[in-house]
């Protein structure tokens, strides 16, 4: 089994600027990135909290926790072998190789991989 990192959660939200004001103002998390309209990175310390409107969210209006790891493929093919399903089968997209797939129980995953450039 390749490396996993638990590093992301992801959050849904039908308003991104009054989301990243909530969480910068109330809880001090300074903003990481943001992408337009669309999704937002904050500092969490070690894990960094997503802001993500219904564009860029992987399953949107759940929360959907953020897995790093070596091998998206390998990893999505794991969680379907034990009972979980494969929302969106690895691809590629603008940064990373990503997976959507639901655990064994119907809790949201994000596998993903940074792309080499």
């Amino acid at each position: 089994m390749s490396k996993l990192d638990v590093r992301m959660v992801v959050l849904s939200t039908d308003d991104l600027d009054k989301s990243i004001a909530f969480y910068t103002a109330t809880l001090g998390m300074p903003l990481k990135f943001r992408d337009g309209a669309r999704y937002a990175a904050l500092d969490g310390g070690s894990v960094t909290l997503g802001l993500a409107t219904e564009i860029d969210h992987p399953l949107p209006g759940k929360v959907v926790v953020g897995i790093k790891t070596t091998d998206v493929d390998g990893a999505a093919k794991a969680i379907e072998a034990n009972g979980g399903t494969i929302v969106k089968a690895p691809y590629n997209d603008a940064h990373e190789r990503r997976a959507v797939v639901y655990d064994n129980t119907g809790n949201g995953l994000v596998l993903y991989s940074p792309l080499l450039r």
